[in-house]
Formats: structure tokens, C-alpha cells, sequence
């Protein structure tokens, strides 16, 4: 009970805290709104459960063996964190080219898939357990989901709360330029961590 206490409380921890993922589901509540918006919590769904099960069963073997593997990877990541950040700059300015920037299902997926966080979630989080096979993974899993849609929907409603004018001294364009911001402060730290 108290490994499953600690687990919940360390999976909401890092879930809530601000990152990539979290990011464009704020950003596509303030553009879409919460009902358009909330169908997108399957994509990041699926990007973590894959990632989580990729970085636990298969990448920590082979990273022991081929430390490039994971350097690769975790730059792979910070540069593409970067691209969305750049594509939301540039969306903030550009009615038109915001339109086109909607966060889209496989977007997200990537952007969660590729999230530093799922690395945290298997190399820390999960019980080391929940790798030994599909069996042993549903458990770990089906409480992390559990746990991830509200905190999603919170952060699509936190961006539709900023759109809607309740949140006034946010604009969706603060939003827009925040998100970017936040995005390139994680592609930066992410890079940085990794090559030095």
C-alpha cells in the first residue's frame, strides 16, 4: 500500500509539473477549447505508455551496452521540443499560420513520446517490476492512466479558462509566446543535461 501511495504521489508530482507535453495540451485548450481539446488526452496516453515501455524494457538493457543510444535520444528530443517551440513563436504572430498550427493527435504523440519525462517515469518511477512483461505492465499502467486524464484536463482547462477571459492578464498570444518560451527552456536544459 505505501509502494503504491509513493508511486501515485511521484506520477501526479512530475505529471502536473509544466513541460512539453502539458504545454501544447494548455496551448490547443486556448486555441480548440476543452471539448476539441479533450481528445487529445488518448495521444499522450499512448506516447507515454510507449515510451515508458520502450525506455524500461528495451532501451535500459541496451543502453548498459551502447551509451550512445541514450545520448542520441535524449538529443533527438531536445531538438525536436525546439522545432515545436519555434512553431509556436511563429504561431502567436500569425492568425493565419496559428490556425494551421492546431495541436494535432499525432503531434502530441510524438511530443509525448519524446518527453524527457517518460525516461523519469521508467527509470525511476515504475516499479523496475513492471518490465518483466505485459503482465506485470498493466497494473503500473492502467493507475498511471488513471491519474493522467484529470491532470490533462486540467491543463486543457487551465488554457481555455486563459481563451474564455477568465484568467484576464493572459491573452492566448502571452500564451502562445509562454508556451514557446517554455518549450525552448526544455529543449535548452534537456540538451544541456545530456551533453555535459
Amino acid at each position: 500500500m505505501t509502494e503504491t501511495l509513493g508511486f501515485m504521489a511521484a506520477v501526479i508530482g512530475l505529471l502536473i509539473t509544466p513541460g512539453p507535453t502539458n504545454t501544447l495540451l494548455a496551448a490547443s485548450g486556448s486555441q480548440r477549447g476543452m471539448r476539441a481539446s479533450v481528445s487529445l488526452i488518448p495521444a499522450e496516453l499512448a506516447g507515454y505508455l510507449l515510451a515508458i515501455a520502450l525506455w524500461g524494457s528495451v532501451l535500459g538493457s541496451l543502453g548498459e551496452r551502447w551509451e550512445w543510444l541514450s545520448v542520441t535520444l535524449r538529443i533527438a528530443s531536445a531538438l525536436y521540443i525546439a522545432y515545436l517551440a519555434l512553431r509556436m513563436w511563429r504561431s502567436a504572430t500569425d492568425l493565419e499560420v496559428a490556425a494551421r498550427v492546431v495541436v494535432s493527435h499525432s503531434g502530441l504523440f510524438l511530443a509525448t513520446l519524446l518527453n524527457p519525462k517518460a525516461l523519469l517515469f521508467a527509470a525511476a518511477i515504475f516499479p523496475q517490476s513492471a518490465f518483466r512483461g505485459p503482465v506485470e505492465f498493466v497494473l503500473p499502467a492502467l493507475l498511471f492512466s488513471l491519474l493522467l486524464i484529470p491532470i490533462a484536463a486540467l491543463w486543457i482547462a487551465f488554457g481555455t479558462a486563459v481563451a474564455g477571459g477568465r484568467l484576464r492578464w493572459l491573452s492566448p498570444f502571452v500564451i502562445q509566446r509562454g508556451a514557446a518560451l517554455v518549450l525552448a527552456g526544455f529543449s535548452l536544459s534537456l540538451g544541456w543535461s545530456t551533453l555535459h
